[in-house]
């Protein structure tokens, strides 16, 4: 992913965890925040309690994939912090997928289909 397209920055994760909306599956949690950019940024926590690095980053590497995806048909202007949940180390790709379109749904992150 590109920088510009990411929440990297600490006080970031800090303002969009404080002041933004969340929406909660059994696998993420996903908490969103308005920006001034006319594009979506992403950040993706996964703690270690997770289990090992390559446990992590296959979560992780997941959920990039899930939302670069669903960016087409997403609102933009956007900042996301999607933060995995210990169900989501043993489950398929399907399962995240439905979860975060349900929570996204939730907080009215889709366009309205035409």
């Amino acid at each position: 992913m590109k920088r510009e397209t990411t929440v990297k920055e600490n006080y970031e994760f800090r303002r969009i965890y404080n002041k933004g909306s969340s929406g909660v599956s059994p696998f993420l949690v996903v908490y969103v925040r308005p920006n001034r950019r006319k594009r979506n940024r992403l950040g993706v926590t996964v703690s270690a309690k997770l289990g090992k690095a390559v446990v992590r980053n296959r979560v992780r590497r997941r959920l990039r994939e899930i939302y670069r995806l669903a960016q087409p048909e997403m609102k933009q202007g956007y900042d996301m912090i999607l933060v995995a949940r210990s169900r989501a180390v043993g489950a398929s790709y399907r399962e995240l997928e439905r979860a975060y379109r349900r929570v996204c749904e939730k907080l009215g992150l889709w366009e309205k289909q035409k």
